[in-house]
């Protein structure tokens, strides 16, 4: 579950950090797809993508997370990868859904053994053939 976690942060972190010293470019792209209030948007897309994205590297609220990016994945890939006359647009939007499933997984499952939440709280995590406690 670590490597899978890692690999689905990943793309998450790069995203957000491009957008965070990339303002500009970030800010100007929302504009062109029609995005209201493009500086409050890019803020809460460092947000969930940087800051969140390093969350769920660490481990952090793992299920929540999962559950987010979920949500997450889902709506960008309708609202911007939507257009397939756009060159890539479909892999875009397939890769997005792709994600989605993953992180449905993560919501449901956790992130395993080798979280900061089981570190330091002691939580068992859940398995795949464990289904999760009511606890």
């Amino acid at each position: 579950m670590l490597i899978g976690r890692v690999l689905m942060s990943a793309i998450f972190i790069w995203s957000g950090f491009g957008k965070l010293v990339g303002a500009a470019a970030a800010k100007a792209y929302m504009v062109h797809m029609g995005v209201p209030v493009p500086e409050l948007a890019w803020i809460v897309t460092v947000v969930i993508e940087f800051v969140g994205g390093l969350a769920l590297l660490l481990g952090l609220r793992v299920r929540l997370l999962g559950a987010l990016f979920a949500l997450w994945c889902l709506v960008t890939a309708f609202v911007a990868h939507l257009d397939f006359s756009v060159p890539g647009n479909n892999v875009q939007f397939m890769k997005n859904i792709a994600m989605c499933g993953g992180f449905i997984y993560i919501a449901l499952f956790g992130g395993g053994i080798y979280t900061v939440e089981c570190l330091f709280h002691k939580k068992t995590p859940v398995t795949p053939t464990t289904p999760p406690s009511n606890s």
